[in-house]
C-alpha cells in the first residue's frame, strides 16, 4: 500500500509551479470583481493621488472638463494662485489652504529662582538681620511662586543704610572720582632729544643713586664751621656763578662737592672759601664747554689763594670723594617737575628762586634733591597763588604728597619773607631783575608763612 508521500512524489508536476500559482491568483481575483458589481481593476496613478477625478474608460484615463493634463503639485499650485488672484478681483476673502493649520506658538515658560536664590534676594531686599534662622530657612525652601514672590521684592533702605550714608556724607568721605595723570611728553614724541622712550626709566635711576653719597649732618665733626659760614659761602658762590654766566647745573653741582668734602674731612674757616673755589673749578671742568681758567678764580677770590693752592684743594676734593661726582642733583628733578607743572615762564623763575635760596639752608643740604626740587615747586605754586596746588600728575612725577612737601616749602617761604631785610640776598637781587620776572618782589606765600 503507497504512502502519502508516495503518491505526491507519482503525482505529475507542472512545468513552472510559480506561474500556475501566479495564474490561479489572477483567476480568483477575476472572479471576485466578477461577483461585485462596479469592480475595476487598480490603477496606480490612482492610488498615488496626483490625478484628480479621472475616470477609466475603455482602460484609458479621463480628465475633468477644462483640463487637459495631470494636475500635479505644481499645476495645482497654479490653480490655486489663480483663483486666489480672481477672489481678491472680486473683494472675496479666500482662505489659502484651510486643511492646514500654523501649529500655535508655545507659551514662555516662566523661570522660576531656586530656593537658594529666592532666600539671597529676600536678603538684599532689606530683611531684618535679626531674623531668627528659622524665618530664613523658610524663605530658603519656601516653593517657586513664593521665591518668585520675593525677587519681585522692591529694595527698602534701612534705618542703618541710610544713618551711614548721611555719616559719610556729614564727614566728607564721598566717592572722589579716579585721579588723571596727564602725559607730559606727549608733545616731544619726534624730539629725539627729550628720549621720551627711556625718560622714565632715567628718573627712577636718578631717585635711586640720589640716595647714595650723600652728605651728612657734618657740623658736629667741623671745629671752626658753623652753618652761617656756609650760607655766606653759599651765597657768594650764587654770585661768582651769575657773573661767570655759567650753567645751571655747575651751580648744583659745587654745592654738592662742598657739602660731600665737609662732610668727610674737617676743614679750617680760613681754607672754608678755598674748599668753594676748587669746588666750582671741578664743577665747570664737568658741566661747562669752557670752564673759568684758574686765575679768573684767584681775581674773584681777591688774591687770597694763590695758583698752587687751588690746584691742591682740587687734588685733594677729587681724591676724598674718590672721583665721584656723577650724582643727580636738585637740578635735574626741577627740570621734571617744572614739566609736570605746566608752568610758565614765571612759575619757572619762581621755581628757580626757592630752589637757589635752598642751598643756602644747611638744614636742606642732607635732604634728598627730589624732595627739595620737589618742595620748591610746592613754595612756587602756593607763592603765584595756583590752583589746584598739588595735581594727580605732580604727584605722580614727584613721588611726594602735599602733606609730605609743607614742612620743607614752609621753609623756604620764610627765607623769602627774611630775605629784603637779610644780608645775604644774592639771589633775591638777581631773581629781581626784569630779565628773570621779579619773581622775588611777590609777596610771600601766606598760607605757608
Amino acid at each position: 500500500m503507497a504512502t502519502r508521500h508516495q503518491r505526491a512524489a507519482a503525482a505529475p508536476q507542472p512545468a513552472n509551479r510559480g506561474a500556475a500559482v501566479a495564474a490561479g491568483k489572477q483567476k480568483a481575483a477575476a472572479t471576485a470583481a466578477a461577483g461585485r458589481p462596479g469592480a475595476r481593476n487598480r490603477q496606480a496613478l490612482g492610488d498615488i493621488g496626483n490625478v484628480l477625478n479621472a475616470h477609466v474608460v475603455d482602460g484609458k484615463i479621463q480628465l475633468p472638463e477644462g483640463i487637459n493634463r495631470p494636475i500635479t503639485r505644481s499645476f495645482g499650485a497654479q490653480l490655486l494662485k489663480k483663483a486666489q488672484e480672481n477672489a481678491v478681483a472680486a473683494n472675496k476673502i479666500v482662505v489659502q489652504n484651510p486643511a492646514r493649520k500654523e501649529p500655535a506658538p508655545k507659551p514662555a515658560k516662566k523661570v522660576v529662582p531656586r530656593p537658594e536664590n529666592a532666600a539671597k534676594a529676600s536678603t538684599g531686599a532689606g530683611v531684618n538681620e535679626n531674623k531668627k534662622p528659622s524665618e530664613s530657612e523658610g524663605a530658603g525652601s519656601s516653593s517657586g511662586g513664593s521665591a518668585l514672590k520675593y525677587s519681585r521684592k522692591k529694595v527698602v533702605n534701612t534705618l542703618t543704610s541710610v544713618l551711614t550714608a548721611r555719616s559719610k556724607h556729614a564727614c566728607g568721605i564721598t566717592e572722589k572720582p579716579k585721579e588723571v595723570v596727564e602725559d607730559i611728553d606727549k608733545l616731544d614724541g619726534d624730539n629725539q632729544l627729550a628720549v621720551v622712550e627711556y625718560i622714565e626709566d632715567i628718573y627712577n635711576f636718578y631717585r635711586t643713586a640720589q640716595l647714595e653719597r650723600r652728605p651728612t649732618d657734618y657740623m658736629s665733626s667741623q671745629v671752626e664751621v658753623n652753618p652761617k659760614m656756609r650760607a655766606i659761602l653759599a651765597d657768594w658762590i650764587i654770585d661768582v656763578h651769575y657773573k661767570f654766566e655759567l650753567m645751571p647745573e655747575t651751580l648744583y653741582l659745587t654745592m654738592y662737592v662742598i657739602d660731600r668734602y665737609l662732610s668727610l674731612q674737617p676743614v679750617l674757616r680760613r681754607e672754608l672759601q678755598l674748599v668753594g673755589v676748587a669746588a666750582m673749578l671741578i664743577a665747570s671742568k664737568y658741566e661747562e664747554m669752557w670752564a673759568p681758567e684758574v686765575q679768573d678764580l684767584i681775581h674773584v677770590c681777591d688774591n687770597a689763594y694763590s695758583r698752587q693752592q687751588i690746584l691742591a684743594m682740587e687734588k685733594n676734593i677729587l681724591n676724598r670723594l674718590q672721583w665721584n661726582i656723577t650724582v643727580p642733583t636738585p637740578y635735574v628733578f626741577l627740570l621734571r617737575f617744572i614739566k609736570a607743572a605746566g608752568g610758565d615762564k614765571e612759575l619757572e623763575n619762581m621755581v628757580f628762586f626757592f630752589s637757589e635760596m635752598a642751598l643756602k639752608e644747611y638744614g636742606m643740604a642732607s635732604l634728598c634733591p627730589s624732595l627739595v626740587a620737589a618742595s620748591a615747586v610746592y613754595a612756587a605754586q602756593c607763592t603765584l597763588k595756583r590752583s589746584p596746588l598739588w595735581t594727580s600728575t605732580l604727584k605722580h612725577h614727584t613721588g611726594f604728597t602735599e602733606s609730605q612737601l609743607r614742612e620743607c616749602a614752609k621753609v623756604l617761604v620764610n627765607a623769602h619773607a627774611a630775605a629784603p631785610e637779610s644780608k645775604l640776598k644774592t639771589a633775591y637781587r638777581k631773581y629781581a631783575s626784569e630779565q628773570l620776572g621779579r619773581v622775588s618782589l611777590r609777596p610771600p606765600a601766606v598760607c605757608l608763612a
